[in-house]
C-alpha cells in the first residue's frame, strides 16, 4: 500500500488530507468505481479528527424526541442565521442514515439501558442528538475509516506534504508534494481533486488544533484563485485546559458540568438564563471572557467543576477527559475543578462550495473544515463538525468520481509544473541568510489572540493588518536553515508559515468588513447588534492583481426567517 517508487502517479481522484472527511470521500469515489489515492503529511490515524472527542450529531428520533427538521431550525439559529438553510436541510436529513452505516461497518457507539444508540445534550440542541463513544468518539471515527480504507486497498501517499493546486486551462490537473520521508518534489496528477485537509487553528497561539492545522487547503485553494468564504467567523471553543489549551469535550457540559467564576457563582445564569452552559459556543466563549475582561476569574481561568460526576460516571463516559486533565493540568477533576478558557477551536470559513464539494475552479472539491459549504454559517454547533465530515465527506467523494468517470484516458500534469515547484522550493533552500520562521510564527500567533480573538475592534484589527503586513515582508527572506531532503521539517515549518500568513490576511480583512456582531463576530464597541438588513450575507475573499478582493453573496433561507438568538 505505501511503497512508492521515483515513477510519477495518475489518478482519477485525488484526496488531499486523510482525516474523517478525507478518508471518508475516498472511501466514496472507491465505492463509485474510480481510482483513488490520498495525500497526507501524516498517518492517517494522526489526523485531528481524532481530537473530536464529544459525539456526533444526528436526529435519530430515539423515543420521538428529535427529528432532522427540530435539528436543522437549531443549527440555523445556532448559526446566527448565517447558515444556508438548503444545505442544513439536506445535512440534517441525510445525518441519520450515515450514523446506522458507520454502525454497520463496526462503530462502538455507546448504547443506552434499552439497547439504543446512546444521545447526550450538546449546546445550542433542543433535544439530546449526540451521538458518543465515551469521550474518545473521532478516534474510534479515524480508526473504523482507516479499517474501511485498508479493506479496499486504497492508496496512500502518507507523509507527502502537498503545497500547490496545479492549475491548467481545463481546471486543475493535480498537485505537487514534498516526500517528507525520502525528499524531493513529487507531481501527482488527478482527474479530481478533493480538499480534505482541515482547518488553520494553528494561526493562533493557544489552539486546540493539532500542530498540522496550518491552514494548508484554503491557502492552496486561495492562491489557485478560488473563494474563500466567511473567514471572518472563528469559533472559540469554551472549555480549553489551561495552560496547554487542549480541549476539554463539551460532552461534560452536556451531562452535567457547571462553569464557576471566582466567587464560586454559576456565571452563565447571567448570559444565557435557560440554557446556562449549554448555551451555544459563541455565547459561552464571549461570556467567559466578559468574566475575564471584568476581573472575576483565577488568573485568567474559570472553572470546570465535574466533582459531582463521581467516580462510576467518570470511568465510564470521561476516563479520556480525567486523563488529559491529571496529564496536562496535574489536576484530578473529582477532586478539583479544572481551570479553562476560551481558545481558538474551529473555523466556520473555507472553501466556498456547493452541497456535492464543488468548487468554482473545475475538478476541485472540497469537505470538511477546509470548506464551507456553508453549514455552520456565523457559529457551529458542537457535535455538528463530525458529521459533517461523514456527510460531505461522502457527498464530494461521489461527485468527485462521476466527474473523474467520464474523462478518458490517465489524467496528465501540464509540462513545467514539477519544475516550476522545484524552483520554487530550491530559492528557499538556498537562502543562506535570513529569519527563521519561528520569530515569525509566534508574533503571528500571539497578534492575532490580541487582535482578532473573541472580542473584536476596529483599532485593533486595523493594528493586525498592518503587522501583517510586516510579518509577510519578513517572510518573504525567511531562512530554511536545515539544507537537507529528508525530515527537513524546517522546510515544511517554513510553507505552512506562508499559508497561515496568507490566511490571517484574508481573515483581518473580512472581519474589519463586517460591521456587525453575528455569531463568532462580535463587535460589542462599534456594531454591537447582528445586521440583517446589510449583512445578511456571505463574505468571499479571493487574490485578485496579487491582492485580496471581498464580495459579498446571499444567504439561502427556504423556511427560517432570522430572529433574535437567545438561549
Amino acid at each position: 500500500m505505501y511503497g512508492l517508487d521515483d515513477v510519477e502517479s495518475s489518478h482519477d481522484v485525488l484526496v488531499i488530507g486523510a482525516g474523517c472527511a478525507g478518508m471518508r470521500a475516498a472511501i466514496e469515489a472507491h465505492d463509485a468505481g474510480a481510482d483513488v489515492a490520498l495525500v497526507s503529511k501524516l498517518h492517517p490515524t494522526r489526523s485531528h479528527s481524532g481530537a473530536a472527542r464529544g459525539g456526533i450529531n444526528a436526529a435519530l428520533g430515539n423515543a420521538g424526541e428529535d427529528s432532522p427538521e427540530a435539528h436543522a431550525a437549531d443549527t440555523v439559529k445556532g448559526s446566527d442565521y448565517l447558515g444556508d438553510q438548503d444545505a442544513i436541510e439536506l445535512f440534517c436529513k441525510e445525518a441519520p442514515g450515515d450514523i446506522y452505516q458507520l454502525e454497520r461497518w463496526g462503530a462502538l457507539f455507546d448504547r443506552d439501558d434499552e439497547g439504543r444508540l446512546a444521545q447526550r445534550p450538546f449546546g445550542g440542541a433542543g433535544a439530546p442528538r449526540t451521538v458518543h463513544a465515551a469521550d474518545v468518539t473521532g478516534h474510534v471515527l479515524l480508526q473504523l475509516l482507516y479499517e474501511q480504507l485498508l479493506a479496499r486497498d486504497i492508496r496512500v501517499y502518507e507523509e507527502y506534504f502537498a503545497w500547490r493546486l496545479v492549475i491548467g486551462e481545463a481546471g486543475c490537473e493535480g498537485v505537487l508534494a514534498w516526500d517528507l520521508a525520502r525528499g524531493g518534489v513529487k507531481a501527482l496528477a488527478a482527474k479530481a481533486v478533493i480538499l480534505a485537509t482541515g482547518g488553520s487553528g494553528r494561526v493562533y497561539q493557544g489552539s486546540t488544533n493539532a500542530h498540522a492545522c496550518t491552514a494548508d487547503g484554503m491557502a492552496m485553494a486561495l492562491r489557485a484563485g478560488l473563494p474563500l468564504e466567511d473567514l471572518e467567523f472563528v469559533q472559540f471553543h469554551p472549555t480549553t485546559l489551561v495552560p496547554s489549551g487542549l480541549l476539554v469535550t463539551e460532552a461534560v457540559r452536556g451531562e452535567g458540568g457547571y462553569l464557576l467564576n471566582a466567587d464560586g457563582a454559576r456565571f452563565m445564569r447571567h448570559y444565557a438564563p435557560e440554557a446556562m452552559e449549554l448555551a451555544s459556543r459563541d455565547v459561552v466563549s464571549r461570556a467567559e471572557q466578559t468574566e475575564i475582561d471584568e476581573g472575576r476569574s483565577i488568573g485568567g481561568s474559570l472553572l470546570l467543576d465535574l466533582r459531582h460526576f463521581g467516580p462510576e460516571k467518570m470511568r465510564e463516559r470521561f476516563h479520556g477527559t480525567r486523563d488529559l486533565a491529571i496529564t496536562y493540568a496535574g489536576i484530578d477533576p473529582l477532586e478539583r475543578p479544572l481551570p479553562v478558557r476560551p481558545g481558538a477551536h474551529y473555523h466556520m470559513g473555507g472553501v466556498a462550495t456547493d452541497v456535492d464539494g464543488r468548487t468554482e475552479v473545475e475538478n476541485v472539491f472540497a469537505a470538511g473544515e477546509v470548506a464551507c459549504v456553508s453549514l455552520h454559517g456565523g457559529n457551529r454547533l458542537g457535535g455538528n463538525s463530525l458529521m459533517e465530515t461523514i456527510v460531505f465527506g461522502r457527498r464530494a467523494g461521489r461527485a468527485a468520481a462521476e466527474q473523474a468517470l467520464k474523462k478518458s484516458g490517465s489524467a496528465e500534469l501540464g509540462s513545467g509544473a514539477r519544475s516550476d515547484g522545484e524552483r520554487e522550493l530550491a530559492r528557499l533552500l538556498e537562502r543562506r541568510e535570513g529569519e527563521r520562521p519561528k520569530a515569525i510564527r509566534d508574533e503571528l500567533g500571539a497578534s492575532m489572540n490580541e487582535n482578532f480573538g473573541v472580542f473584536r475592534e476596529e483599532e485593533k484589527m486595523r493594528r493586525q493588518l498592518e503587522l501583517l503586513e510586516n510579518l509577510r515582508e519578513r517572510y518573504e527572506e525567511v531562512l530554511v536553515e536545515d539544507k537537507g531532503a529528508v525530515w527537513n521539517s524546517d522546510l515544511s515549518q517554513a510553507l505552512e508559515l506562508g499559508f497561515q500568513l496568507d490566511l490571517a490576511l484574508c481573515m483581518v480583512s473580512a472581519g474589519l468588513e463586517r460591521r456587525e456582531s453575528r455569531g463568532a463576530h462580535s463587535r460589542p464597541d462599534d456594531y454591537p447588534e447582528r445586521d440583517d438588513r446589510n449583512f445578511l450575507k456571505h463574505s468571499l475573499v479571493r487574490w485578485t492583481n496579487d491582492w485580496l478582493d471581498l464580495s459579498w453573496k446571499p444567504v439561502t433561507i427556504t423556511k427560517w426567517q432570522p430572529q433574535r438568538r437567545t438561549y
